[in-house]
């Protein structure tokens, strides 16, 4: 793909559809998904929508006890497993757990995630923030493939971020090993690595009629903003000095249900079957980003570039091999 793919399509859907309106007249029976970060905000509308409309659906979980508590309402066929994105000898494990107990995958939607939070390490010394947002997923992909491999049409769906428009990938320190660590620049660095791993991804799976998707969901106030004080989300524009969201937030943020949207739409849409590995917004494919893009909108050149979605995957490779 290129920055030229990267063109709104006229979905018929906006910023906020809801669920029942991307899924109506969808009927998921026999299909199968796996679903992280499945047990909270956005993630936990995403499995209400899709078991709802009869798939049966795996959510990867970490706090068993919370996701107990949170998935206890969700109708239809759901399923828990242990896993932890941090941890690759976990991811591993659950793989081949679902590789031994089911026979197809039809979607893998990369939800889970982590944002802005303090420095710190996971697996072989992987910054988190790549480590979880990026590695994790990576290696989960990679293990549940066969799977993928055998479902009619399958879909890969990578939560990425309008945050990718602060940076790409830091070649030369991808973990920040020899430079100042910045939450929000490693952000970007994670969330610019799911909008290229889908990319790549997709060419990976063209052998088997498969494709992959980034997206951005759009501003929701979730779990995500845990590692943010009340402080620095008023100097965001996000929450009044009282906490209580701002105009901008409130008119511009979506609910949970609204924020899963784009993620359905991109993970069901038959209009997006000859348009692979593009990056979504706002239930449609995002604009290439330009001096005349509205704000908190549009795909960045670095995202669309398939030589780096290639340079990374052979990158995340060696690192998976290594850990």
């Amino acid at each position: 793909m290129s920055v030229a793919d990267q063109k709104p399509i006229g979905s018929g859907f906006a910023a906020k559809s809801e669920p029942h309106e991307i899924l109506a007249d969808m009927d998921f029976s026999g299909k199968v998904a796996i679903i992280t970060g499945g047990y909270s905000g956005i993630g936990l509308e995403t499995v209400r929508a899709l078991a709802g409309k009869g798939a049966k659906v795996i959510v990867p979980v970490r706090d068993e006890a919370k996701a107990a508590a949170n998935l206890s309402g969700v109708e239809g066929d759901v399923h828990a497993a242990t896993m932890d994105l941090s941890d690759i000898g976990s991811v591993g494990a659950f793989a081949d757990q679902i590789t031994s107990e089911l026979n197809h995958l039809d979607l893998l939607i990369n939800n889970a995630g982590v944002m802005a939070c303090p420095m710190s390490r996971v697996g072989p010394g992987w910054e988190s923030q790549f480590g979880i947002n990026h590695m994790g997923h990576f290696a989960l992909a990679k293990g549940v493939m066969p799977l993928l491999e055998k479902a009619d049409a399958p879909r890969v769906v990578a939560l990425s971020s309008i945050a990718h428009q602060r940076g790409g990938i830091d070649w030369d320190d991808i973990q920040f090993e020899n430079r100042e660590y910045h939450k929000w620049e490693s952000y970007a660095q994670a969330k610019s690595a799911n909008a290229l791993f889908a990319n790549a991804l997709n060419r990976r799976m063209n052998t088997f009629d498969g494709r992959a998707f980034s997206v951005h969901p759009g501003g929701i106030f979730t779990p995500l903003q845990r590692h943010l004080p009340v402080e620095e989300q008023v100097e965001l524009g996000w929450l009044n000095p009282d906490g209580t969201p701002t105009e901008l937030a409130k008119h511009g943020f979506k609910s949970t249900t609204q924020g899963c949207t784009t993620t359905l739409w991109a993970a069901t849409s038959p209009m997006l079957n000859d348009k692979p590995g593009v990056y979504c917004e706002d239930c449609d494919i995002a604009a290439a980003l330009s001096e005349n893009s509205p704000p908190f909108s549009g795909a960045a050149p670095h995202i669309c570039d398939d030589d780096a979605a290639e340079r990374l995957w052979d990158v995340s490779e060696a690192l998976l091999a290594a850990a």
